[in-house]
């Protein structure tokens, strides 16, 4: 499933370079015009995603026989293959396979179907859940990034299904589609995983605060607060050292100024109604 038609427009603006995708989501009705700016087209995201192929392949040199004894473990553990593939959405909203080293019963969603992972989800193995906790599980995902399906640092990227709904429900969501997702990113290492819309709707603050302002020093960062949690520090003293937790009172700032907009909108709206009540009986 793709989200993007073919169309690709490029404009220029004051300098500006954007590329205009029609994106179509099933179910939606029309296609939603997004403007973006093009990460193929600035010279940092060109530099970044070649460094990060490169980095990918150094990095799949010592990870390849790491993979290959979780992969027998996995198999000699639980039923079913070593390596997880699923479907998710990419930059411009095409699709790829995704590669995972599998966490949970391998017949996970038959019943179910997509649903996302909860903490202490009756579906993770033993062994998943350990390789969850310490993110060993997302080492295949180095094969995406030399394939240059994903970039080591990015927005998460998502399935097809919850892409079709966050889209209807989420305005904006679509924008976090402008680069390719990443292992690793701002959102990931400041939040937990997805769980409820709210969740979805704070990671998408990051995800789009990265996309503003990525850059050389910021993504130092976020690779040494992930090299952090791989080695076992928790995730708010690394976020904390690397001077990554700054985002997170951006965020809450944000979401108390939203939540006090809400208020203030729904006791105009019910004086509003009282009013009119008021002038409905005399």
């Amino acid at each position: 499933m793709s989200f993007a038609v073919d169309r690709v427009e490029v404009i220029s603006n004051s300098g500006v370079r954007a590329v205009r995708h029609e994106c179509v989501v099933p179910g939606a009705g029309l296609p939603e015009a997004v403007t973006v700016r093009a990460e193929e087209m600035r010279p940092y995201f060109r530099l970044k995603y070649a460094a990060g192929r490169v980095m990918a392949a150094l990095l799949l040199v010592p990870a390849l026989p790491l993979i290959g004894v979780l992969v027998l473990l996995v198999r000699a553990t639980s039923r079913g293959p070593g390596i997880y593939r699923q479907v998710r959405v990419g930059a411009g909203g095409r699709s790829y396979v995704m590669y995972k080293i599998r966490t949970m019963r391998h017949d996970a969603e038959a019943s179910s179907g997509p649903v996302w992972a909860a903490p202490n989800d009756a579906r993770m193995t033993r062994l998943g859940h350990f390789l969850r906790k310490v993110h060993l599980d997302e080492f295949p995902q180095l094969f995406n990034v030399v394939k240059g399906e994903m970039a080591l640092i990015g927005p998460r990227p998502e399935r097809p299904e919850f892409t079709e709904i966050l889209t209807q429900q989420l305005p904006g969501y679509l924008d976090r589609l402008q680069v390719k997702p990443g292992i690793t990113g701002l959102a990931q290492i400041n939040l937990p995983p997805d769980t409820d819309l709210d969740s979805v709707r704070r990671k998408l603050v990051l995800d789009l605060e990265y996309i503003r302002q990525a850059g050389v020093t910021l993504d130092l960062r976020i690779l040494a607060c992930t090299s952090l949690r791989l080695v076992g520090c928790s995730g708010q003293l690394a976020s904390r050292l690397t001077r990554l937790d700054r985002y997170m009172i951006y965020v809450g700032r944000l979401f108390r100024d939203q939540e006090a907009a809400a208020r203030l909108r729904a006791k105009t709206a019910q004086q509003s109604a009282e009013r009119a009540s008021q002038a409905t009986r005399i």
